[in-house]
């Protein structure tokens, strides 16, 4: 796949914004019991922007990672489930509200199965903890915060205007 200057420049945005949210709120962006990523709001916005928007997410959250997480496995895993959970949202659609929200759910899922499957071994925590906490953390962050930027930017008019499939 080939990307123009224009979907650089998405990938380079979407990984400093992802990153800056991350690190800026970092008390709850890295806590293993209940783990709420204001950041992960950018998250649904992939199923506008696609490839470039999940790369430059999943780019941001490795860097994210990197400096404040829990060593390679959360650089690796963390990344590829930001990345994993914007494609499978952008693939989904983004044709009405109900399949945009349905890919907001994919999304929350995908970030809980991976994340919520390698912090409890990290930390020795109970897996349904682990999972419960980050399950709940990115139902807030992506399934009400980014799905109403997301249907906010619908209702402006900027999809029409400025995105393209």
């Amino acid at each position: 796949m080939k990307f123009s200057s224009a979907e650089i420049a998405l990938v380079a945005f979407f990984a400093a914004a992802y990153t800056i949210g991350v690190t800026l709120l970092a008390p709850i962006s890295f806590d293993p019991r209940f783990q709420v990523r204001v950041a992960d709001a950018l998250l649904p916005l992939s199923i506008i922007f696609g490839p470039p928007a999940a790369l430059g997410l999943g780019l941001g959250c490795s860097v994210a990672n990197f400096f404040g997480g829990y060593g390679i496995i959360d650089v690796v895993g963390g990344g590829a489930a930001n990345f994993v959970a914007c494609m499978l949202a952008w693939f989904i659609g983004e044709s009405s509200a109900s399949r945009r929200f349905l890919g907001c759910l994919a999304e929350t899922i995908i970030v809980t199965i991976i994340v919520g499957g390698y912090l409890w071994l990290i930390f020795g925590i109970q897996i349904e903890i682990s999972l419960l906490g980050v399950f709940i953390g990115s139902l807030i962050s992506i399934n009400i915060l980014g799905f109403l930027l997301l249907e906010a930017l619908y209702r402006v008019g900027f999809i029409r205007k400025y995105a393209k499939r």
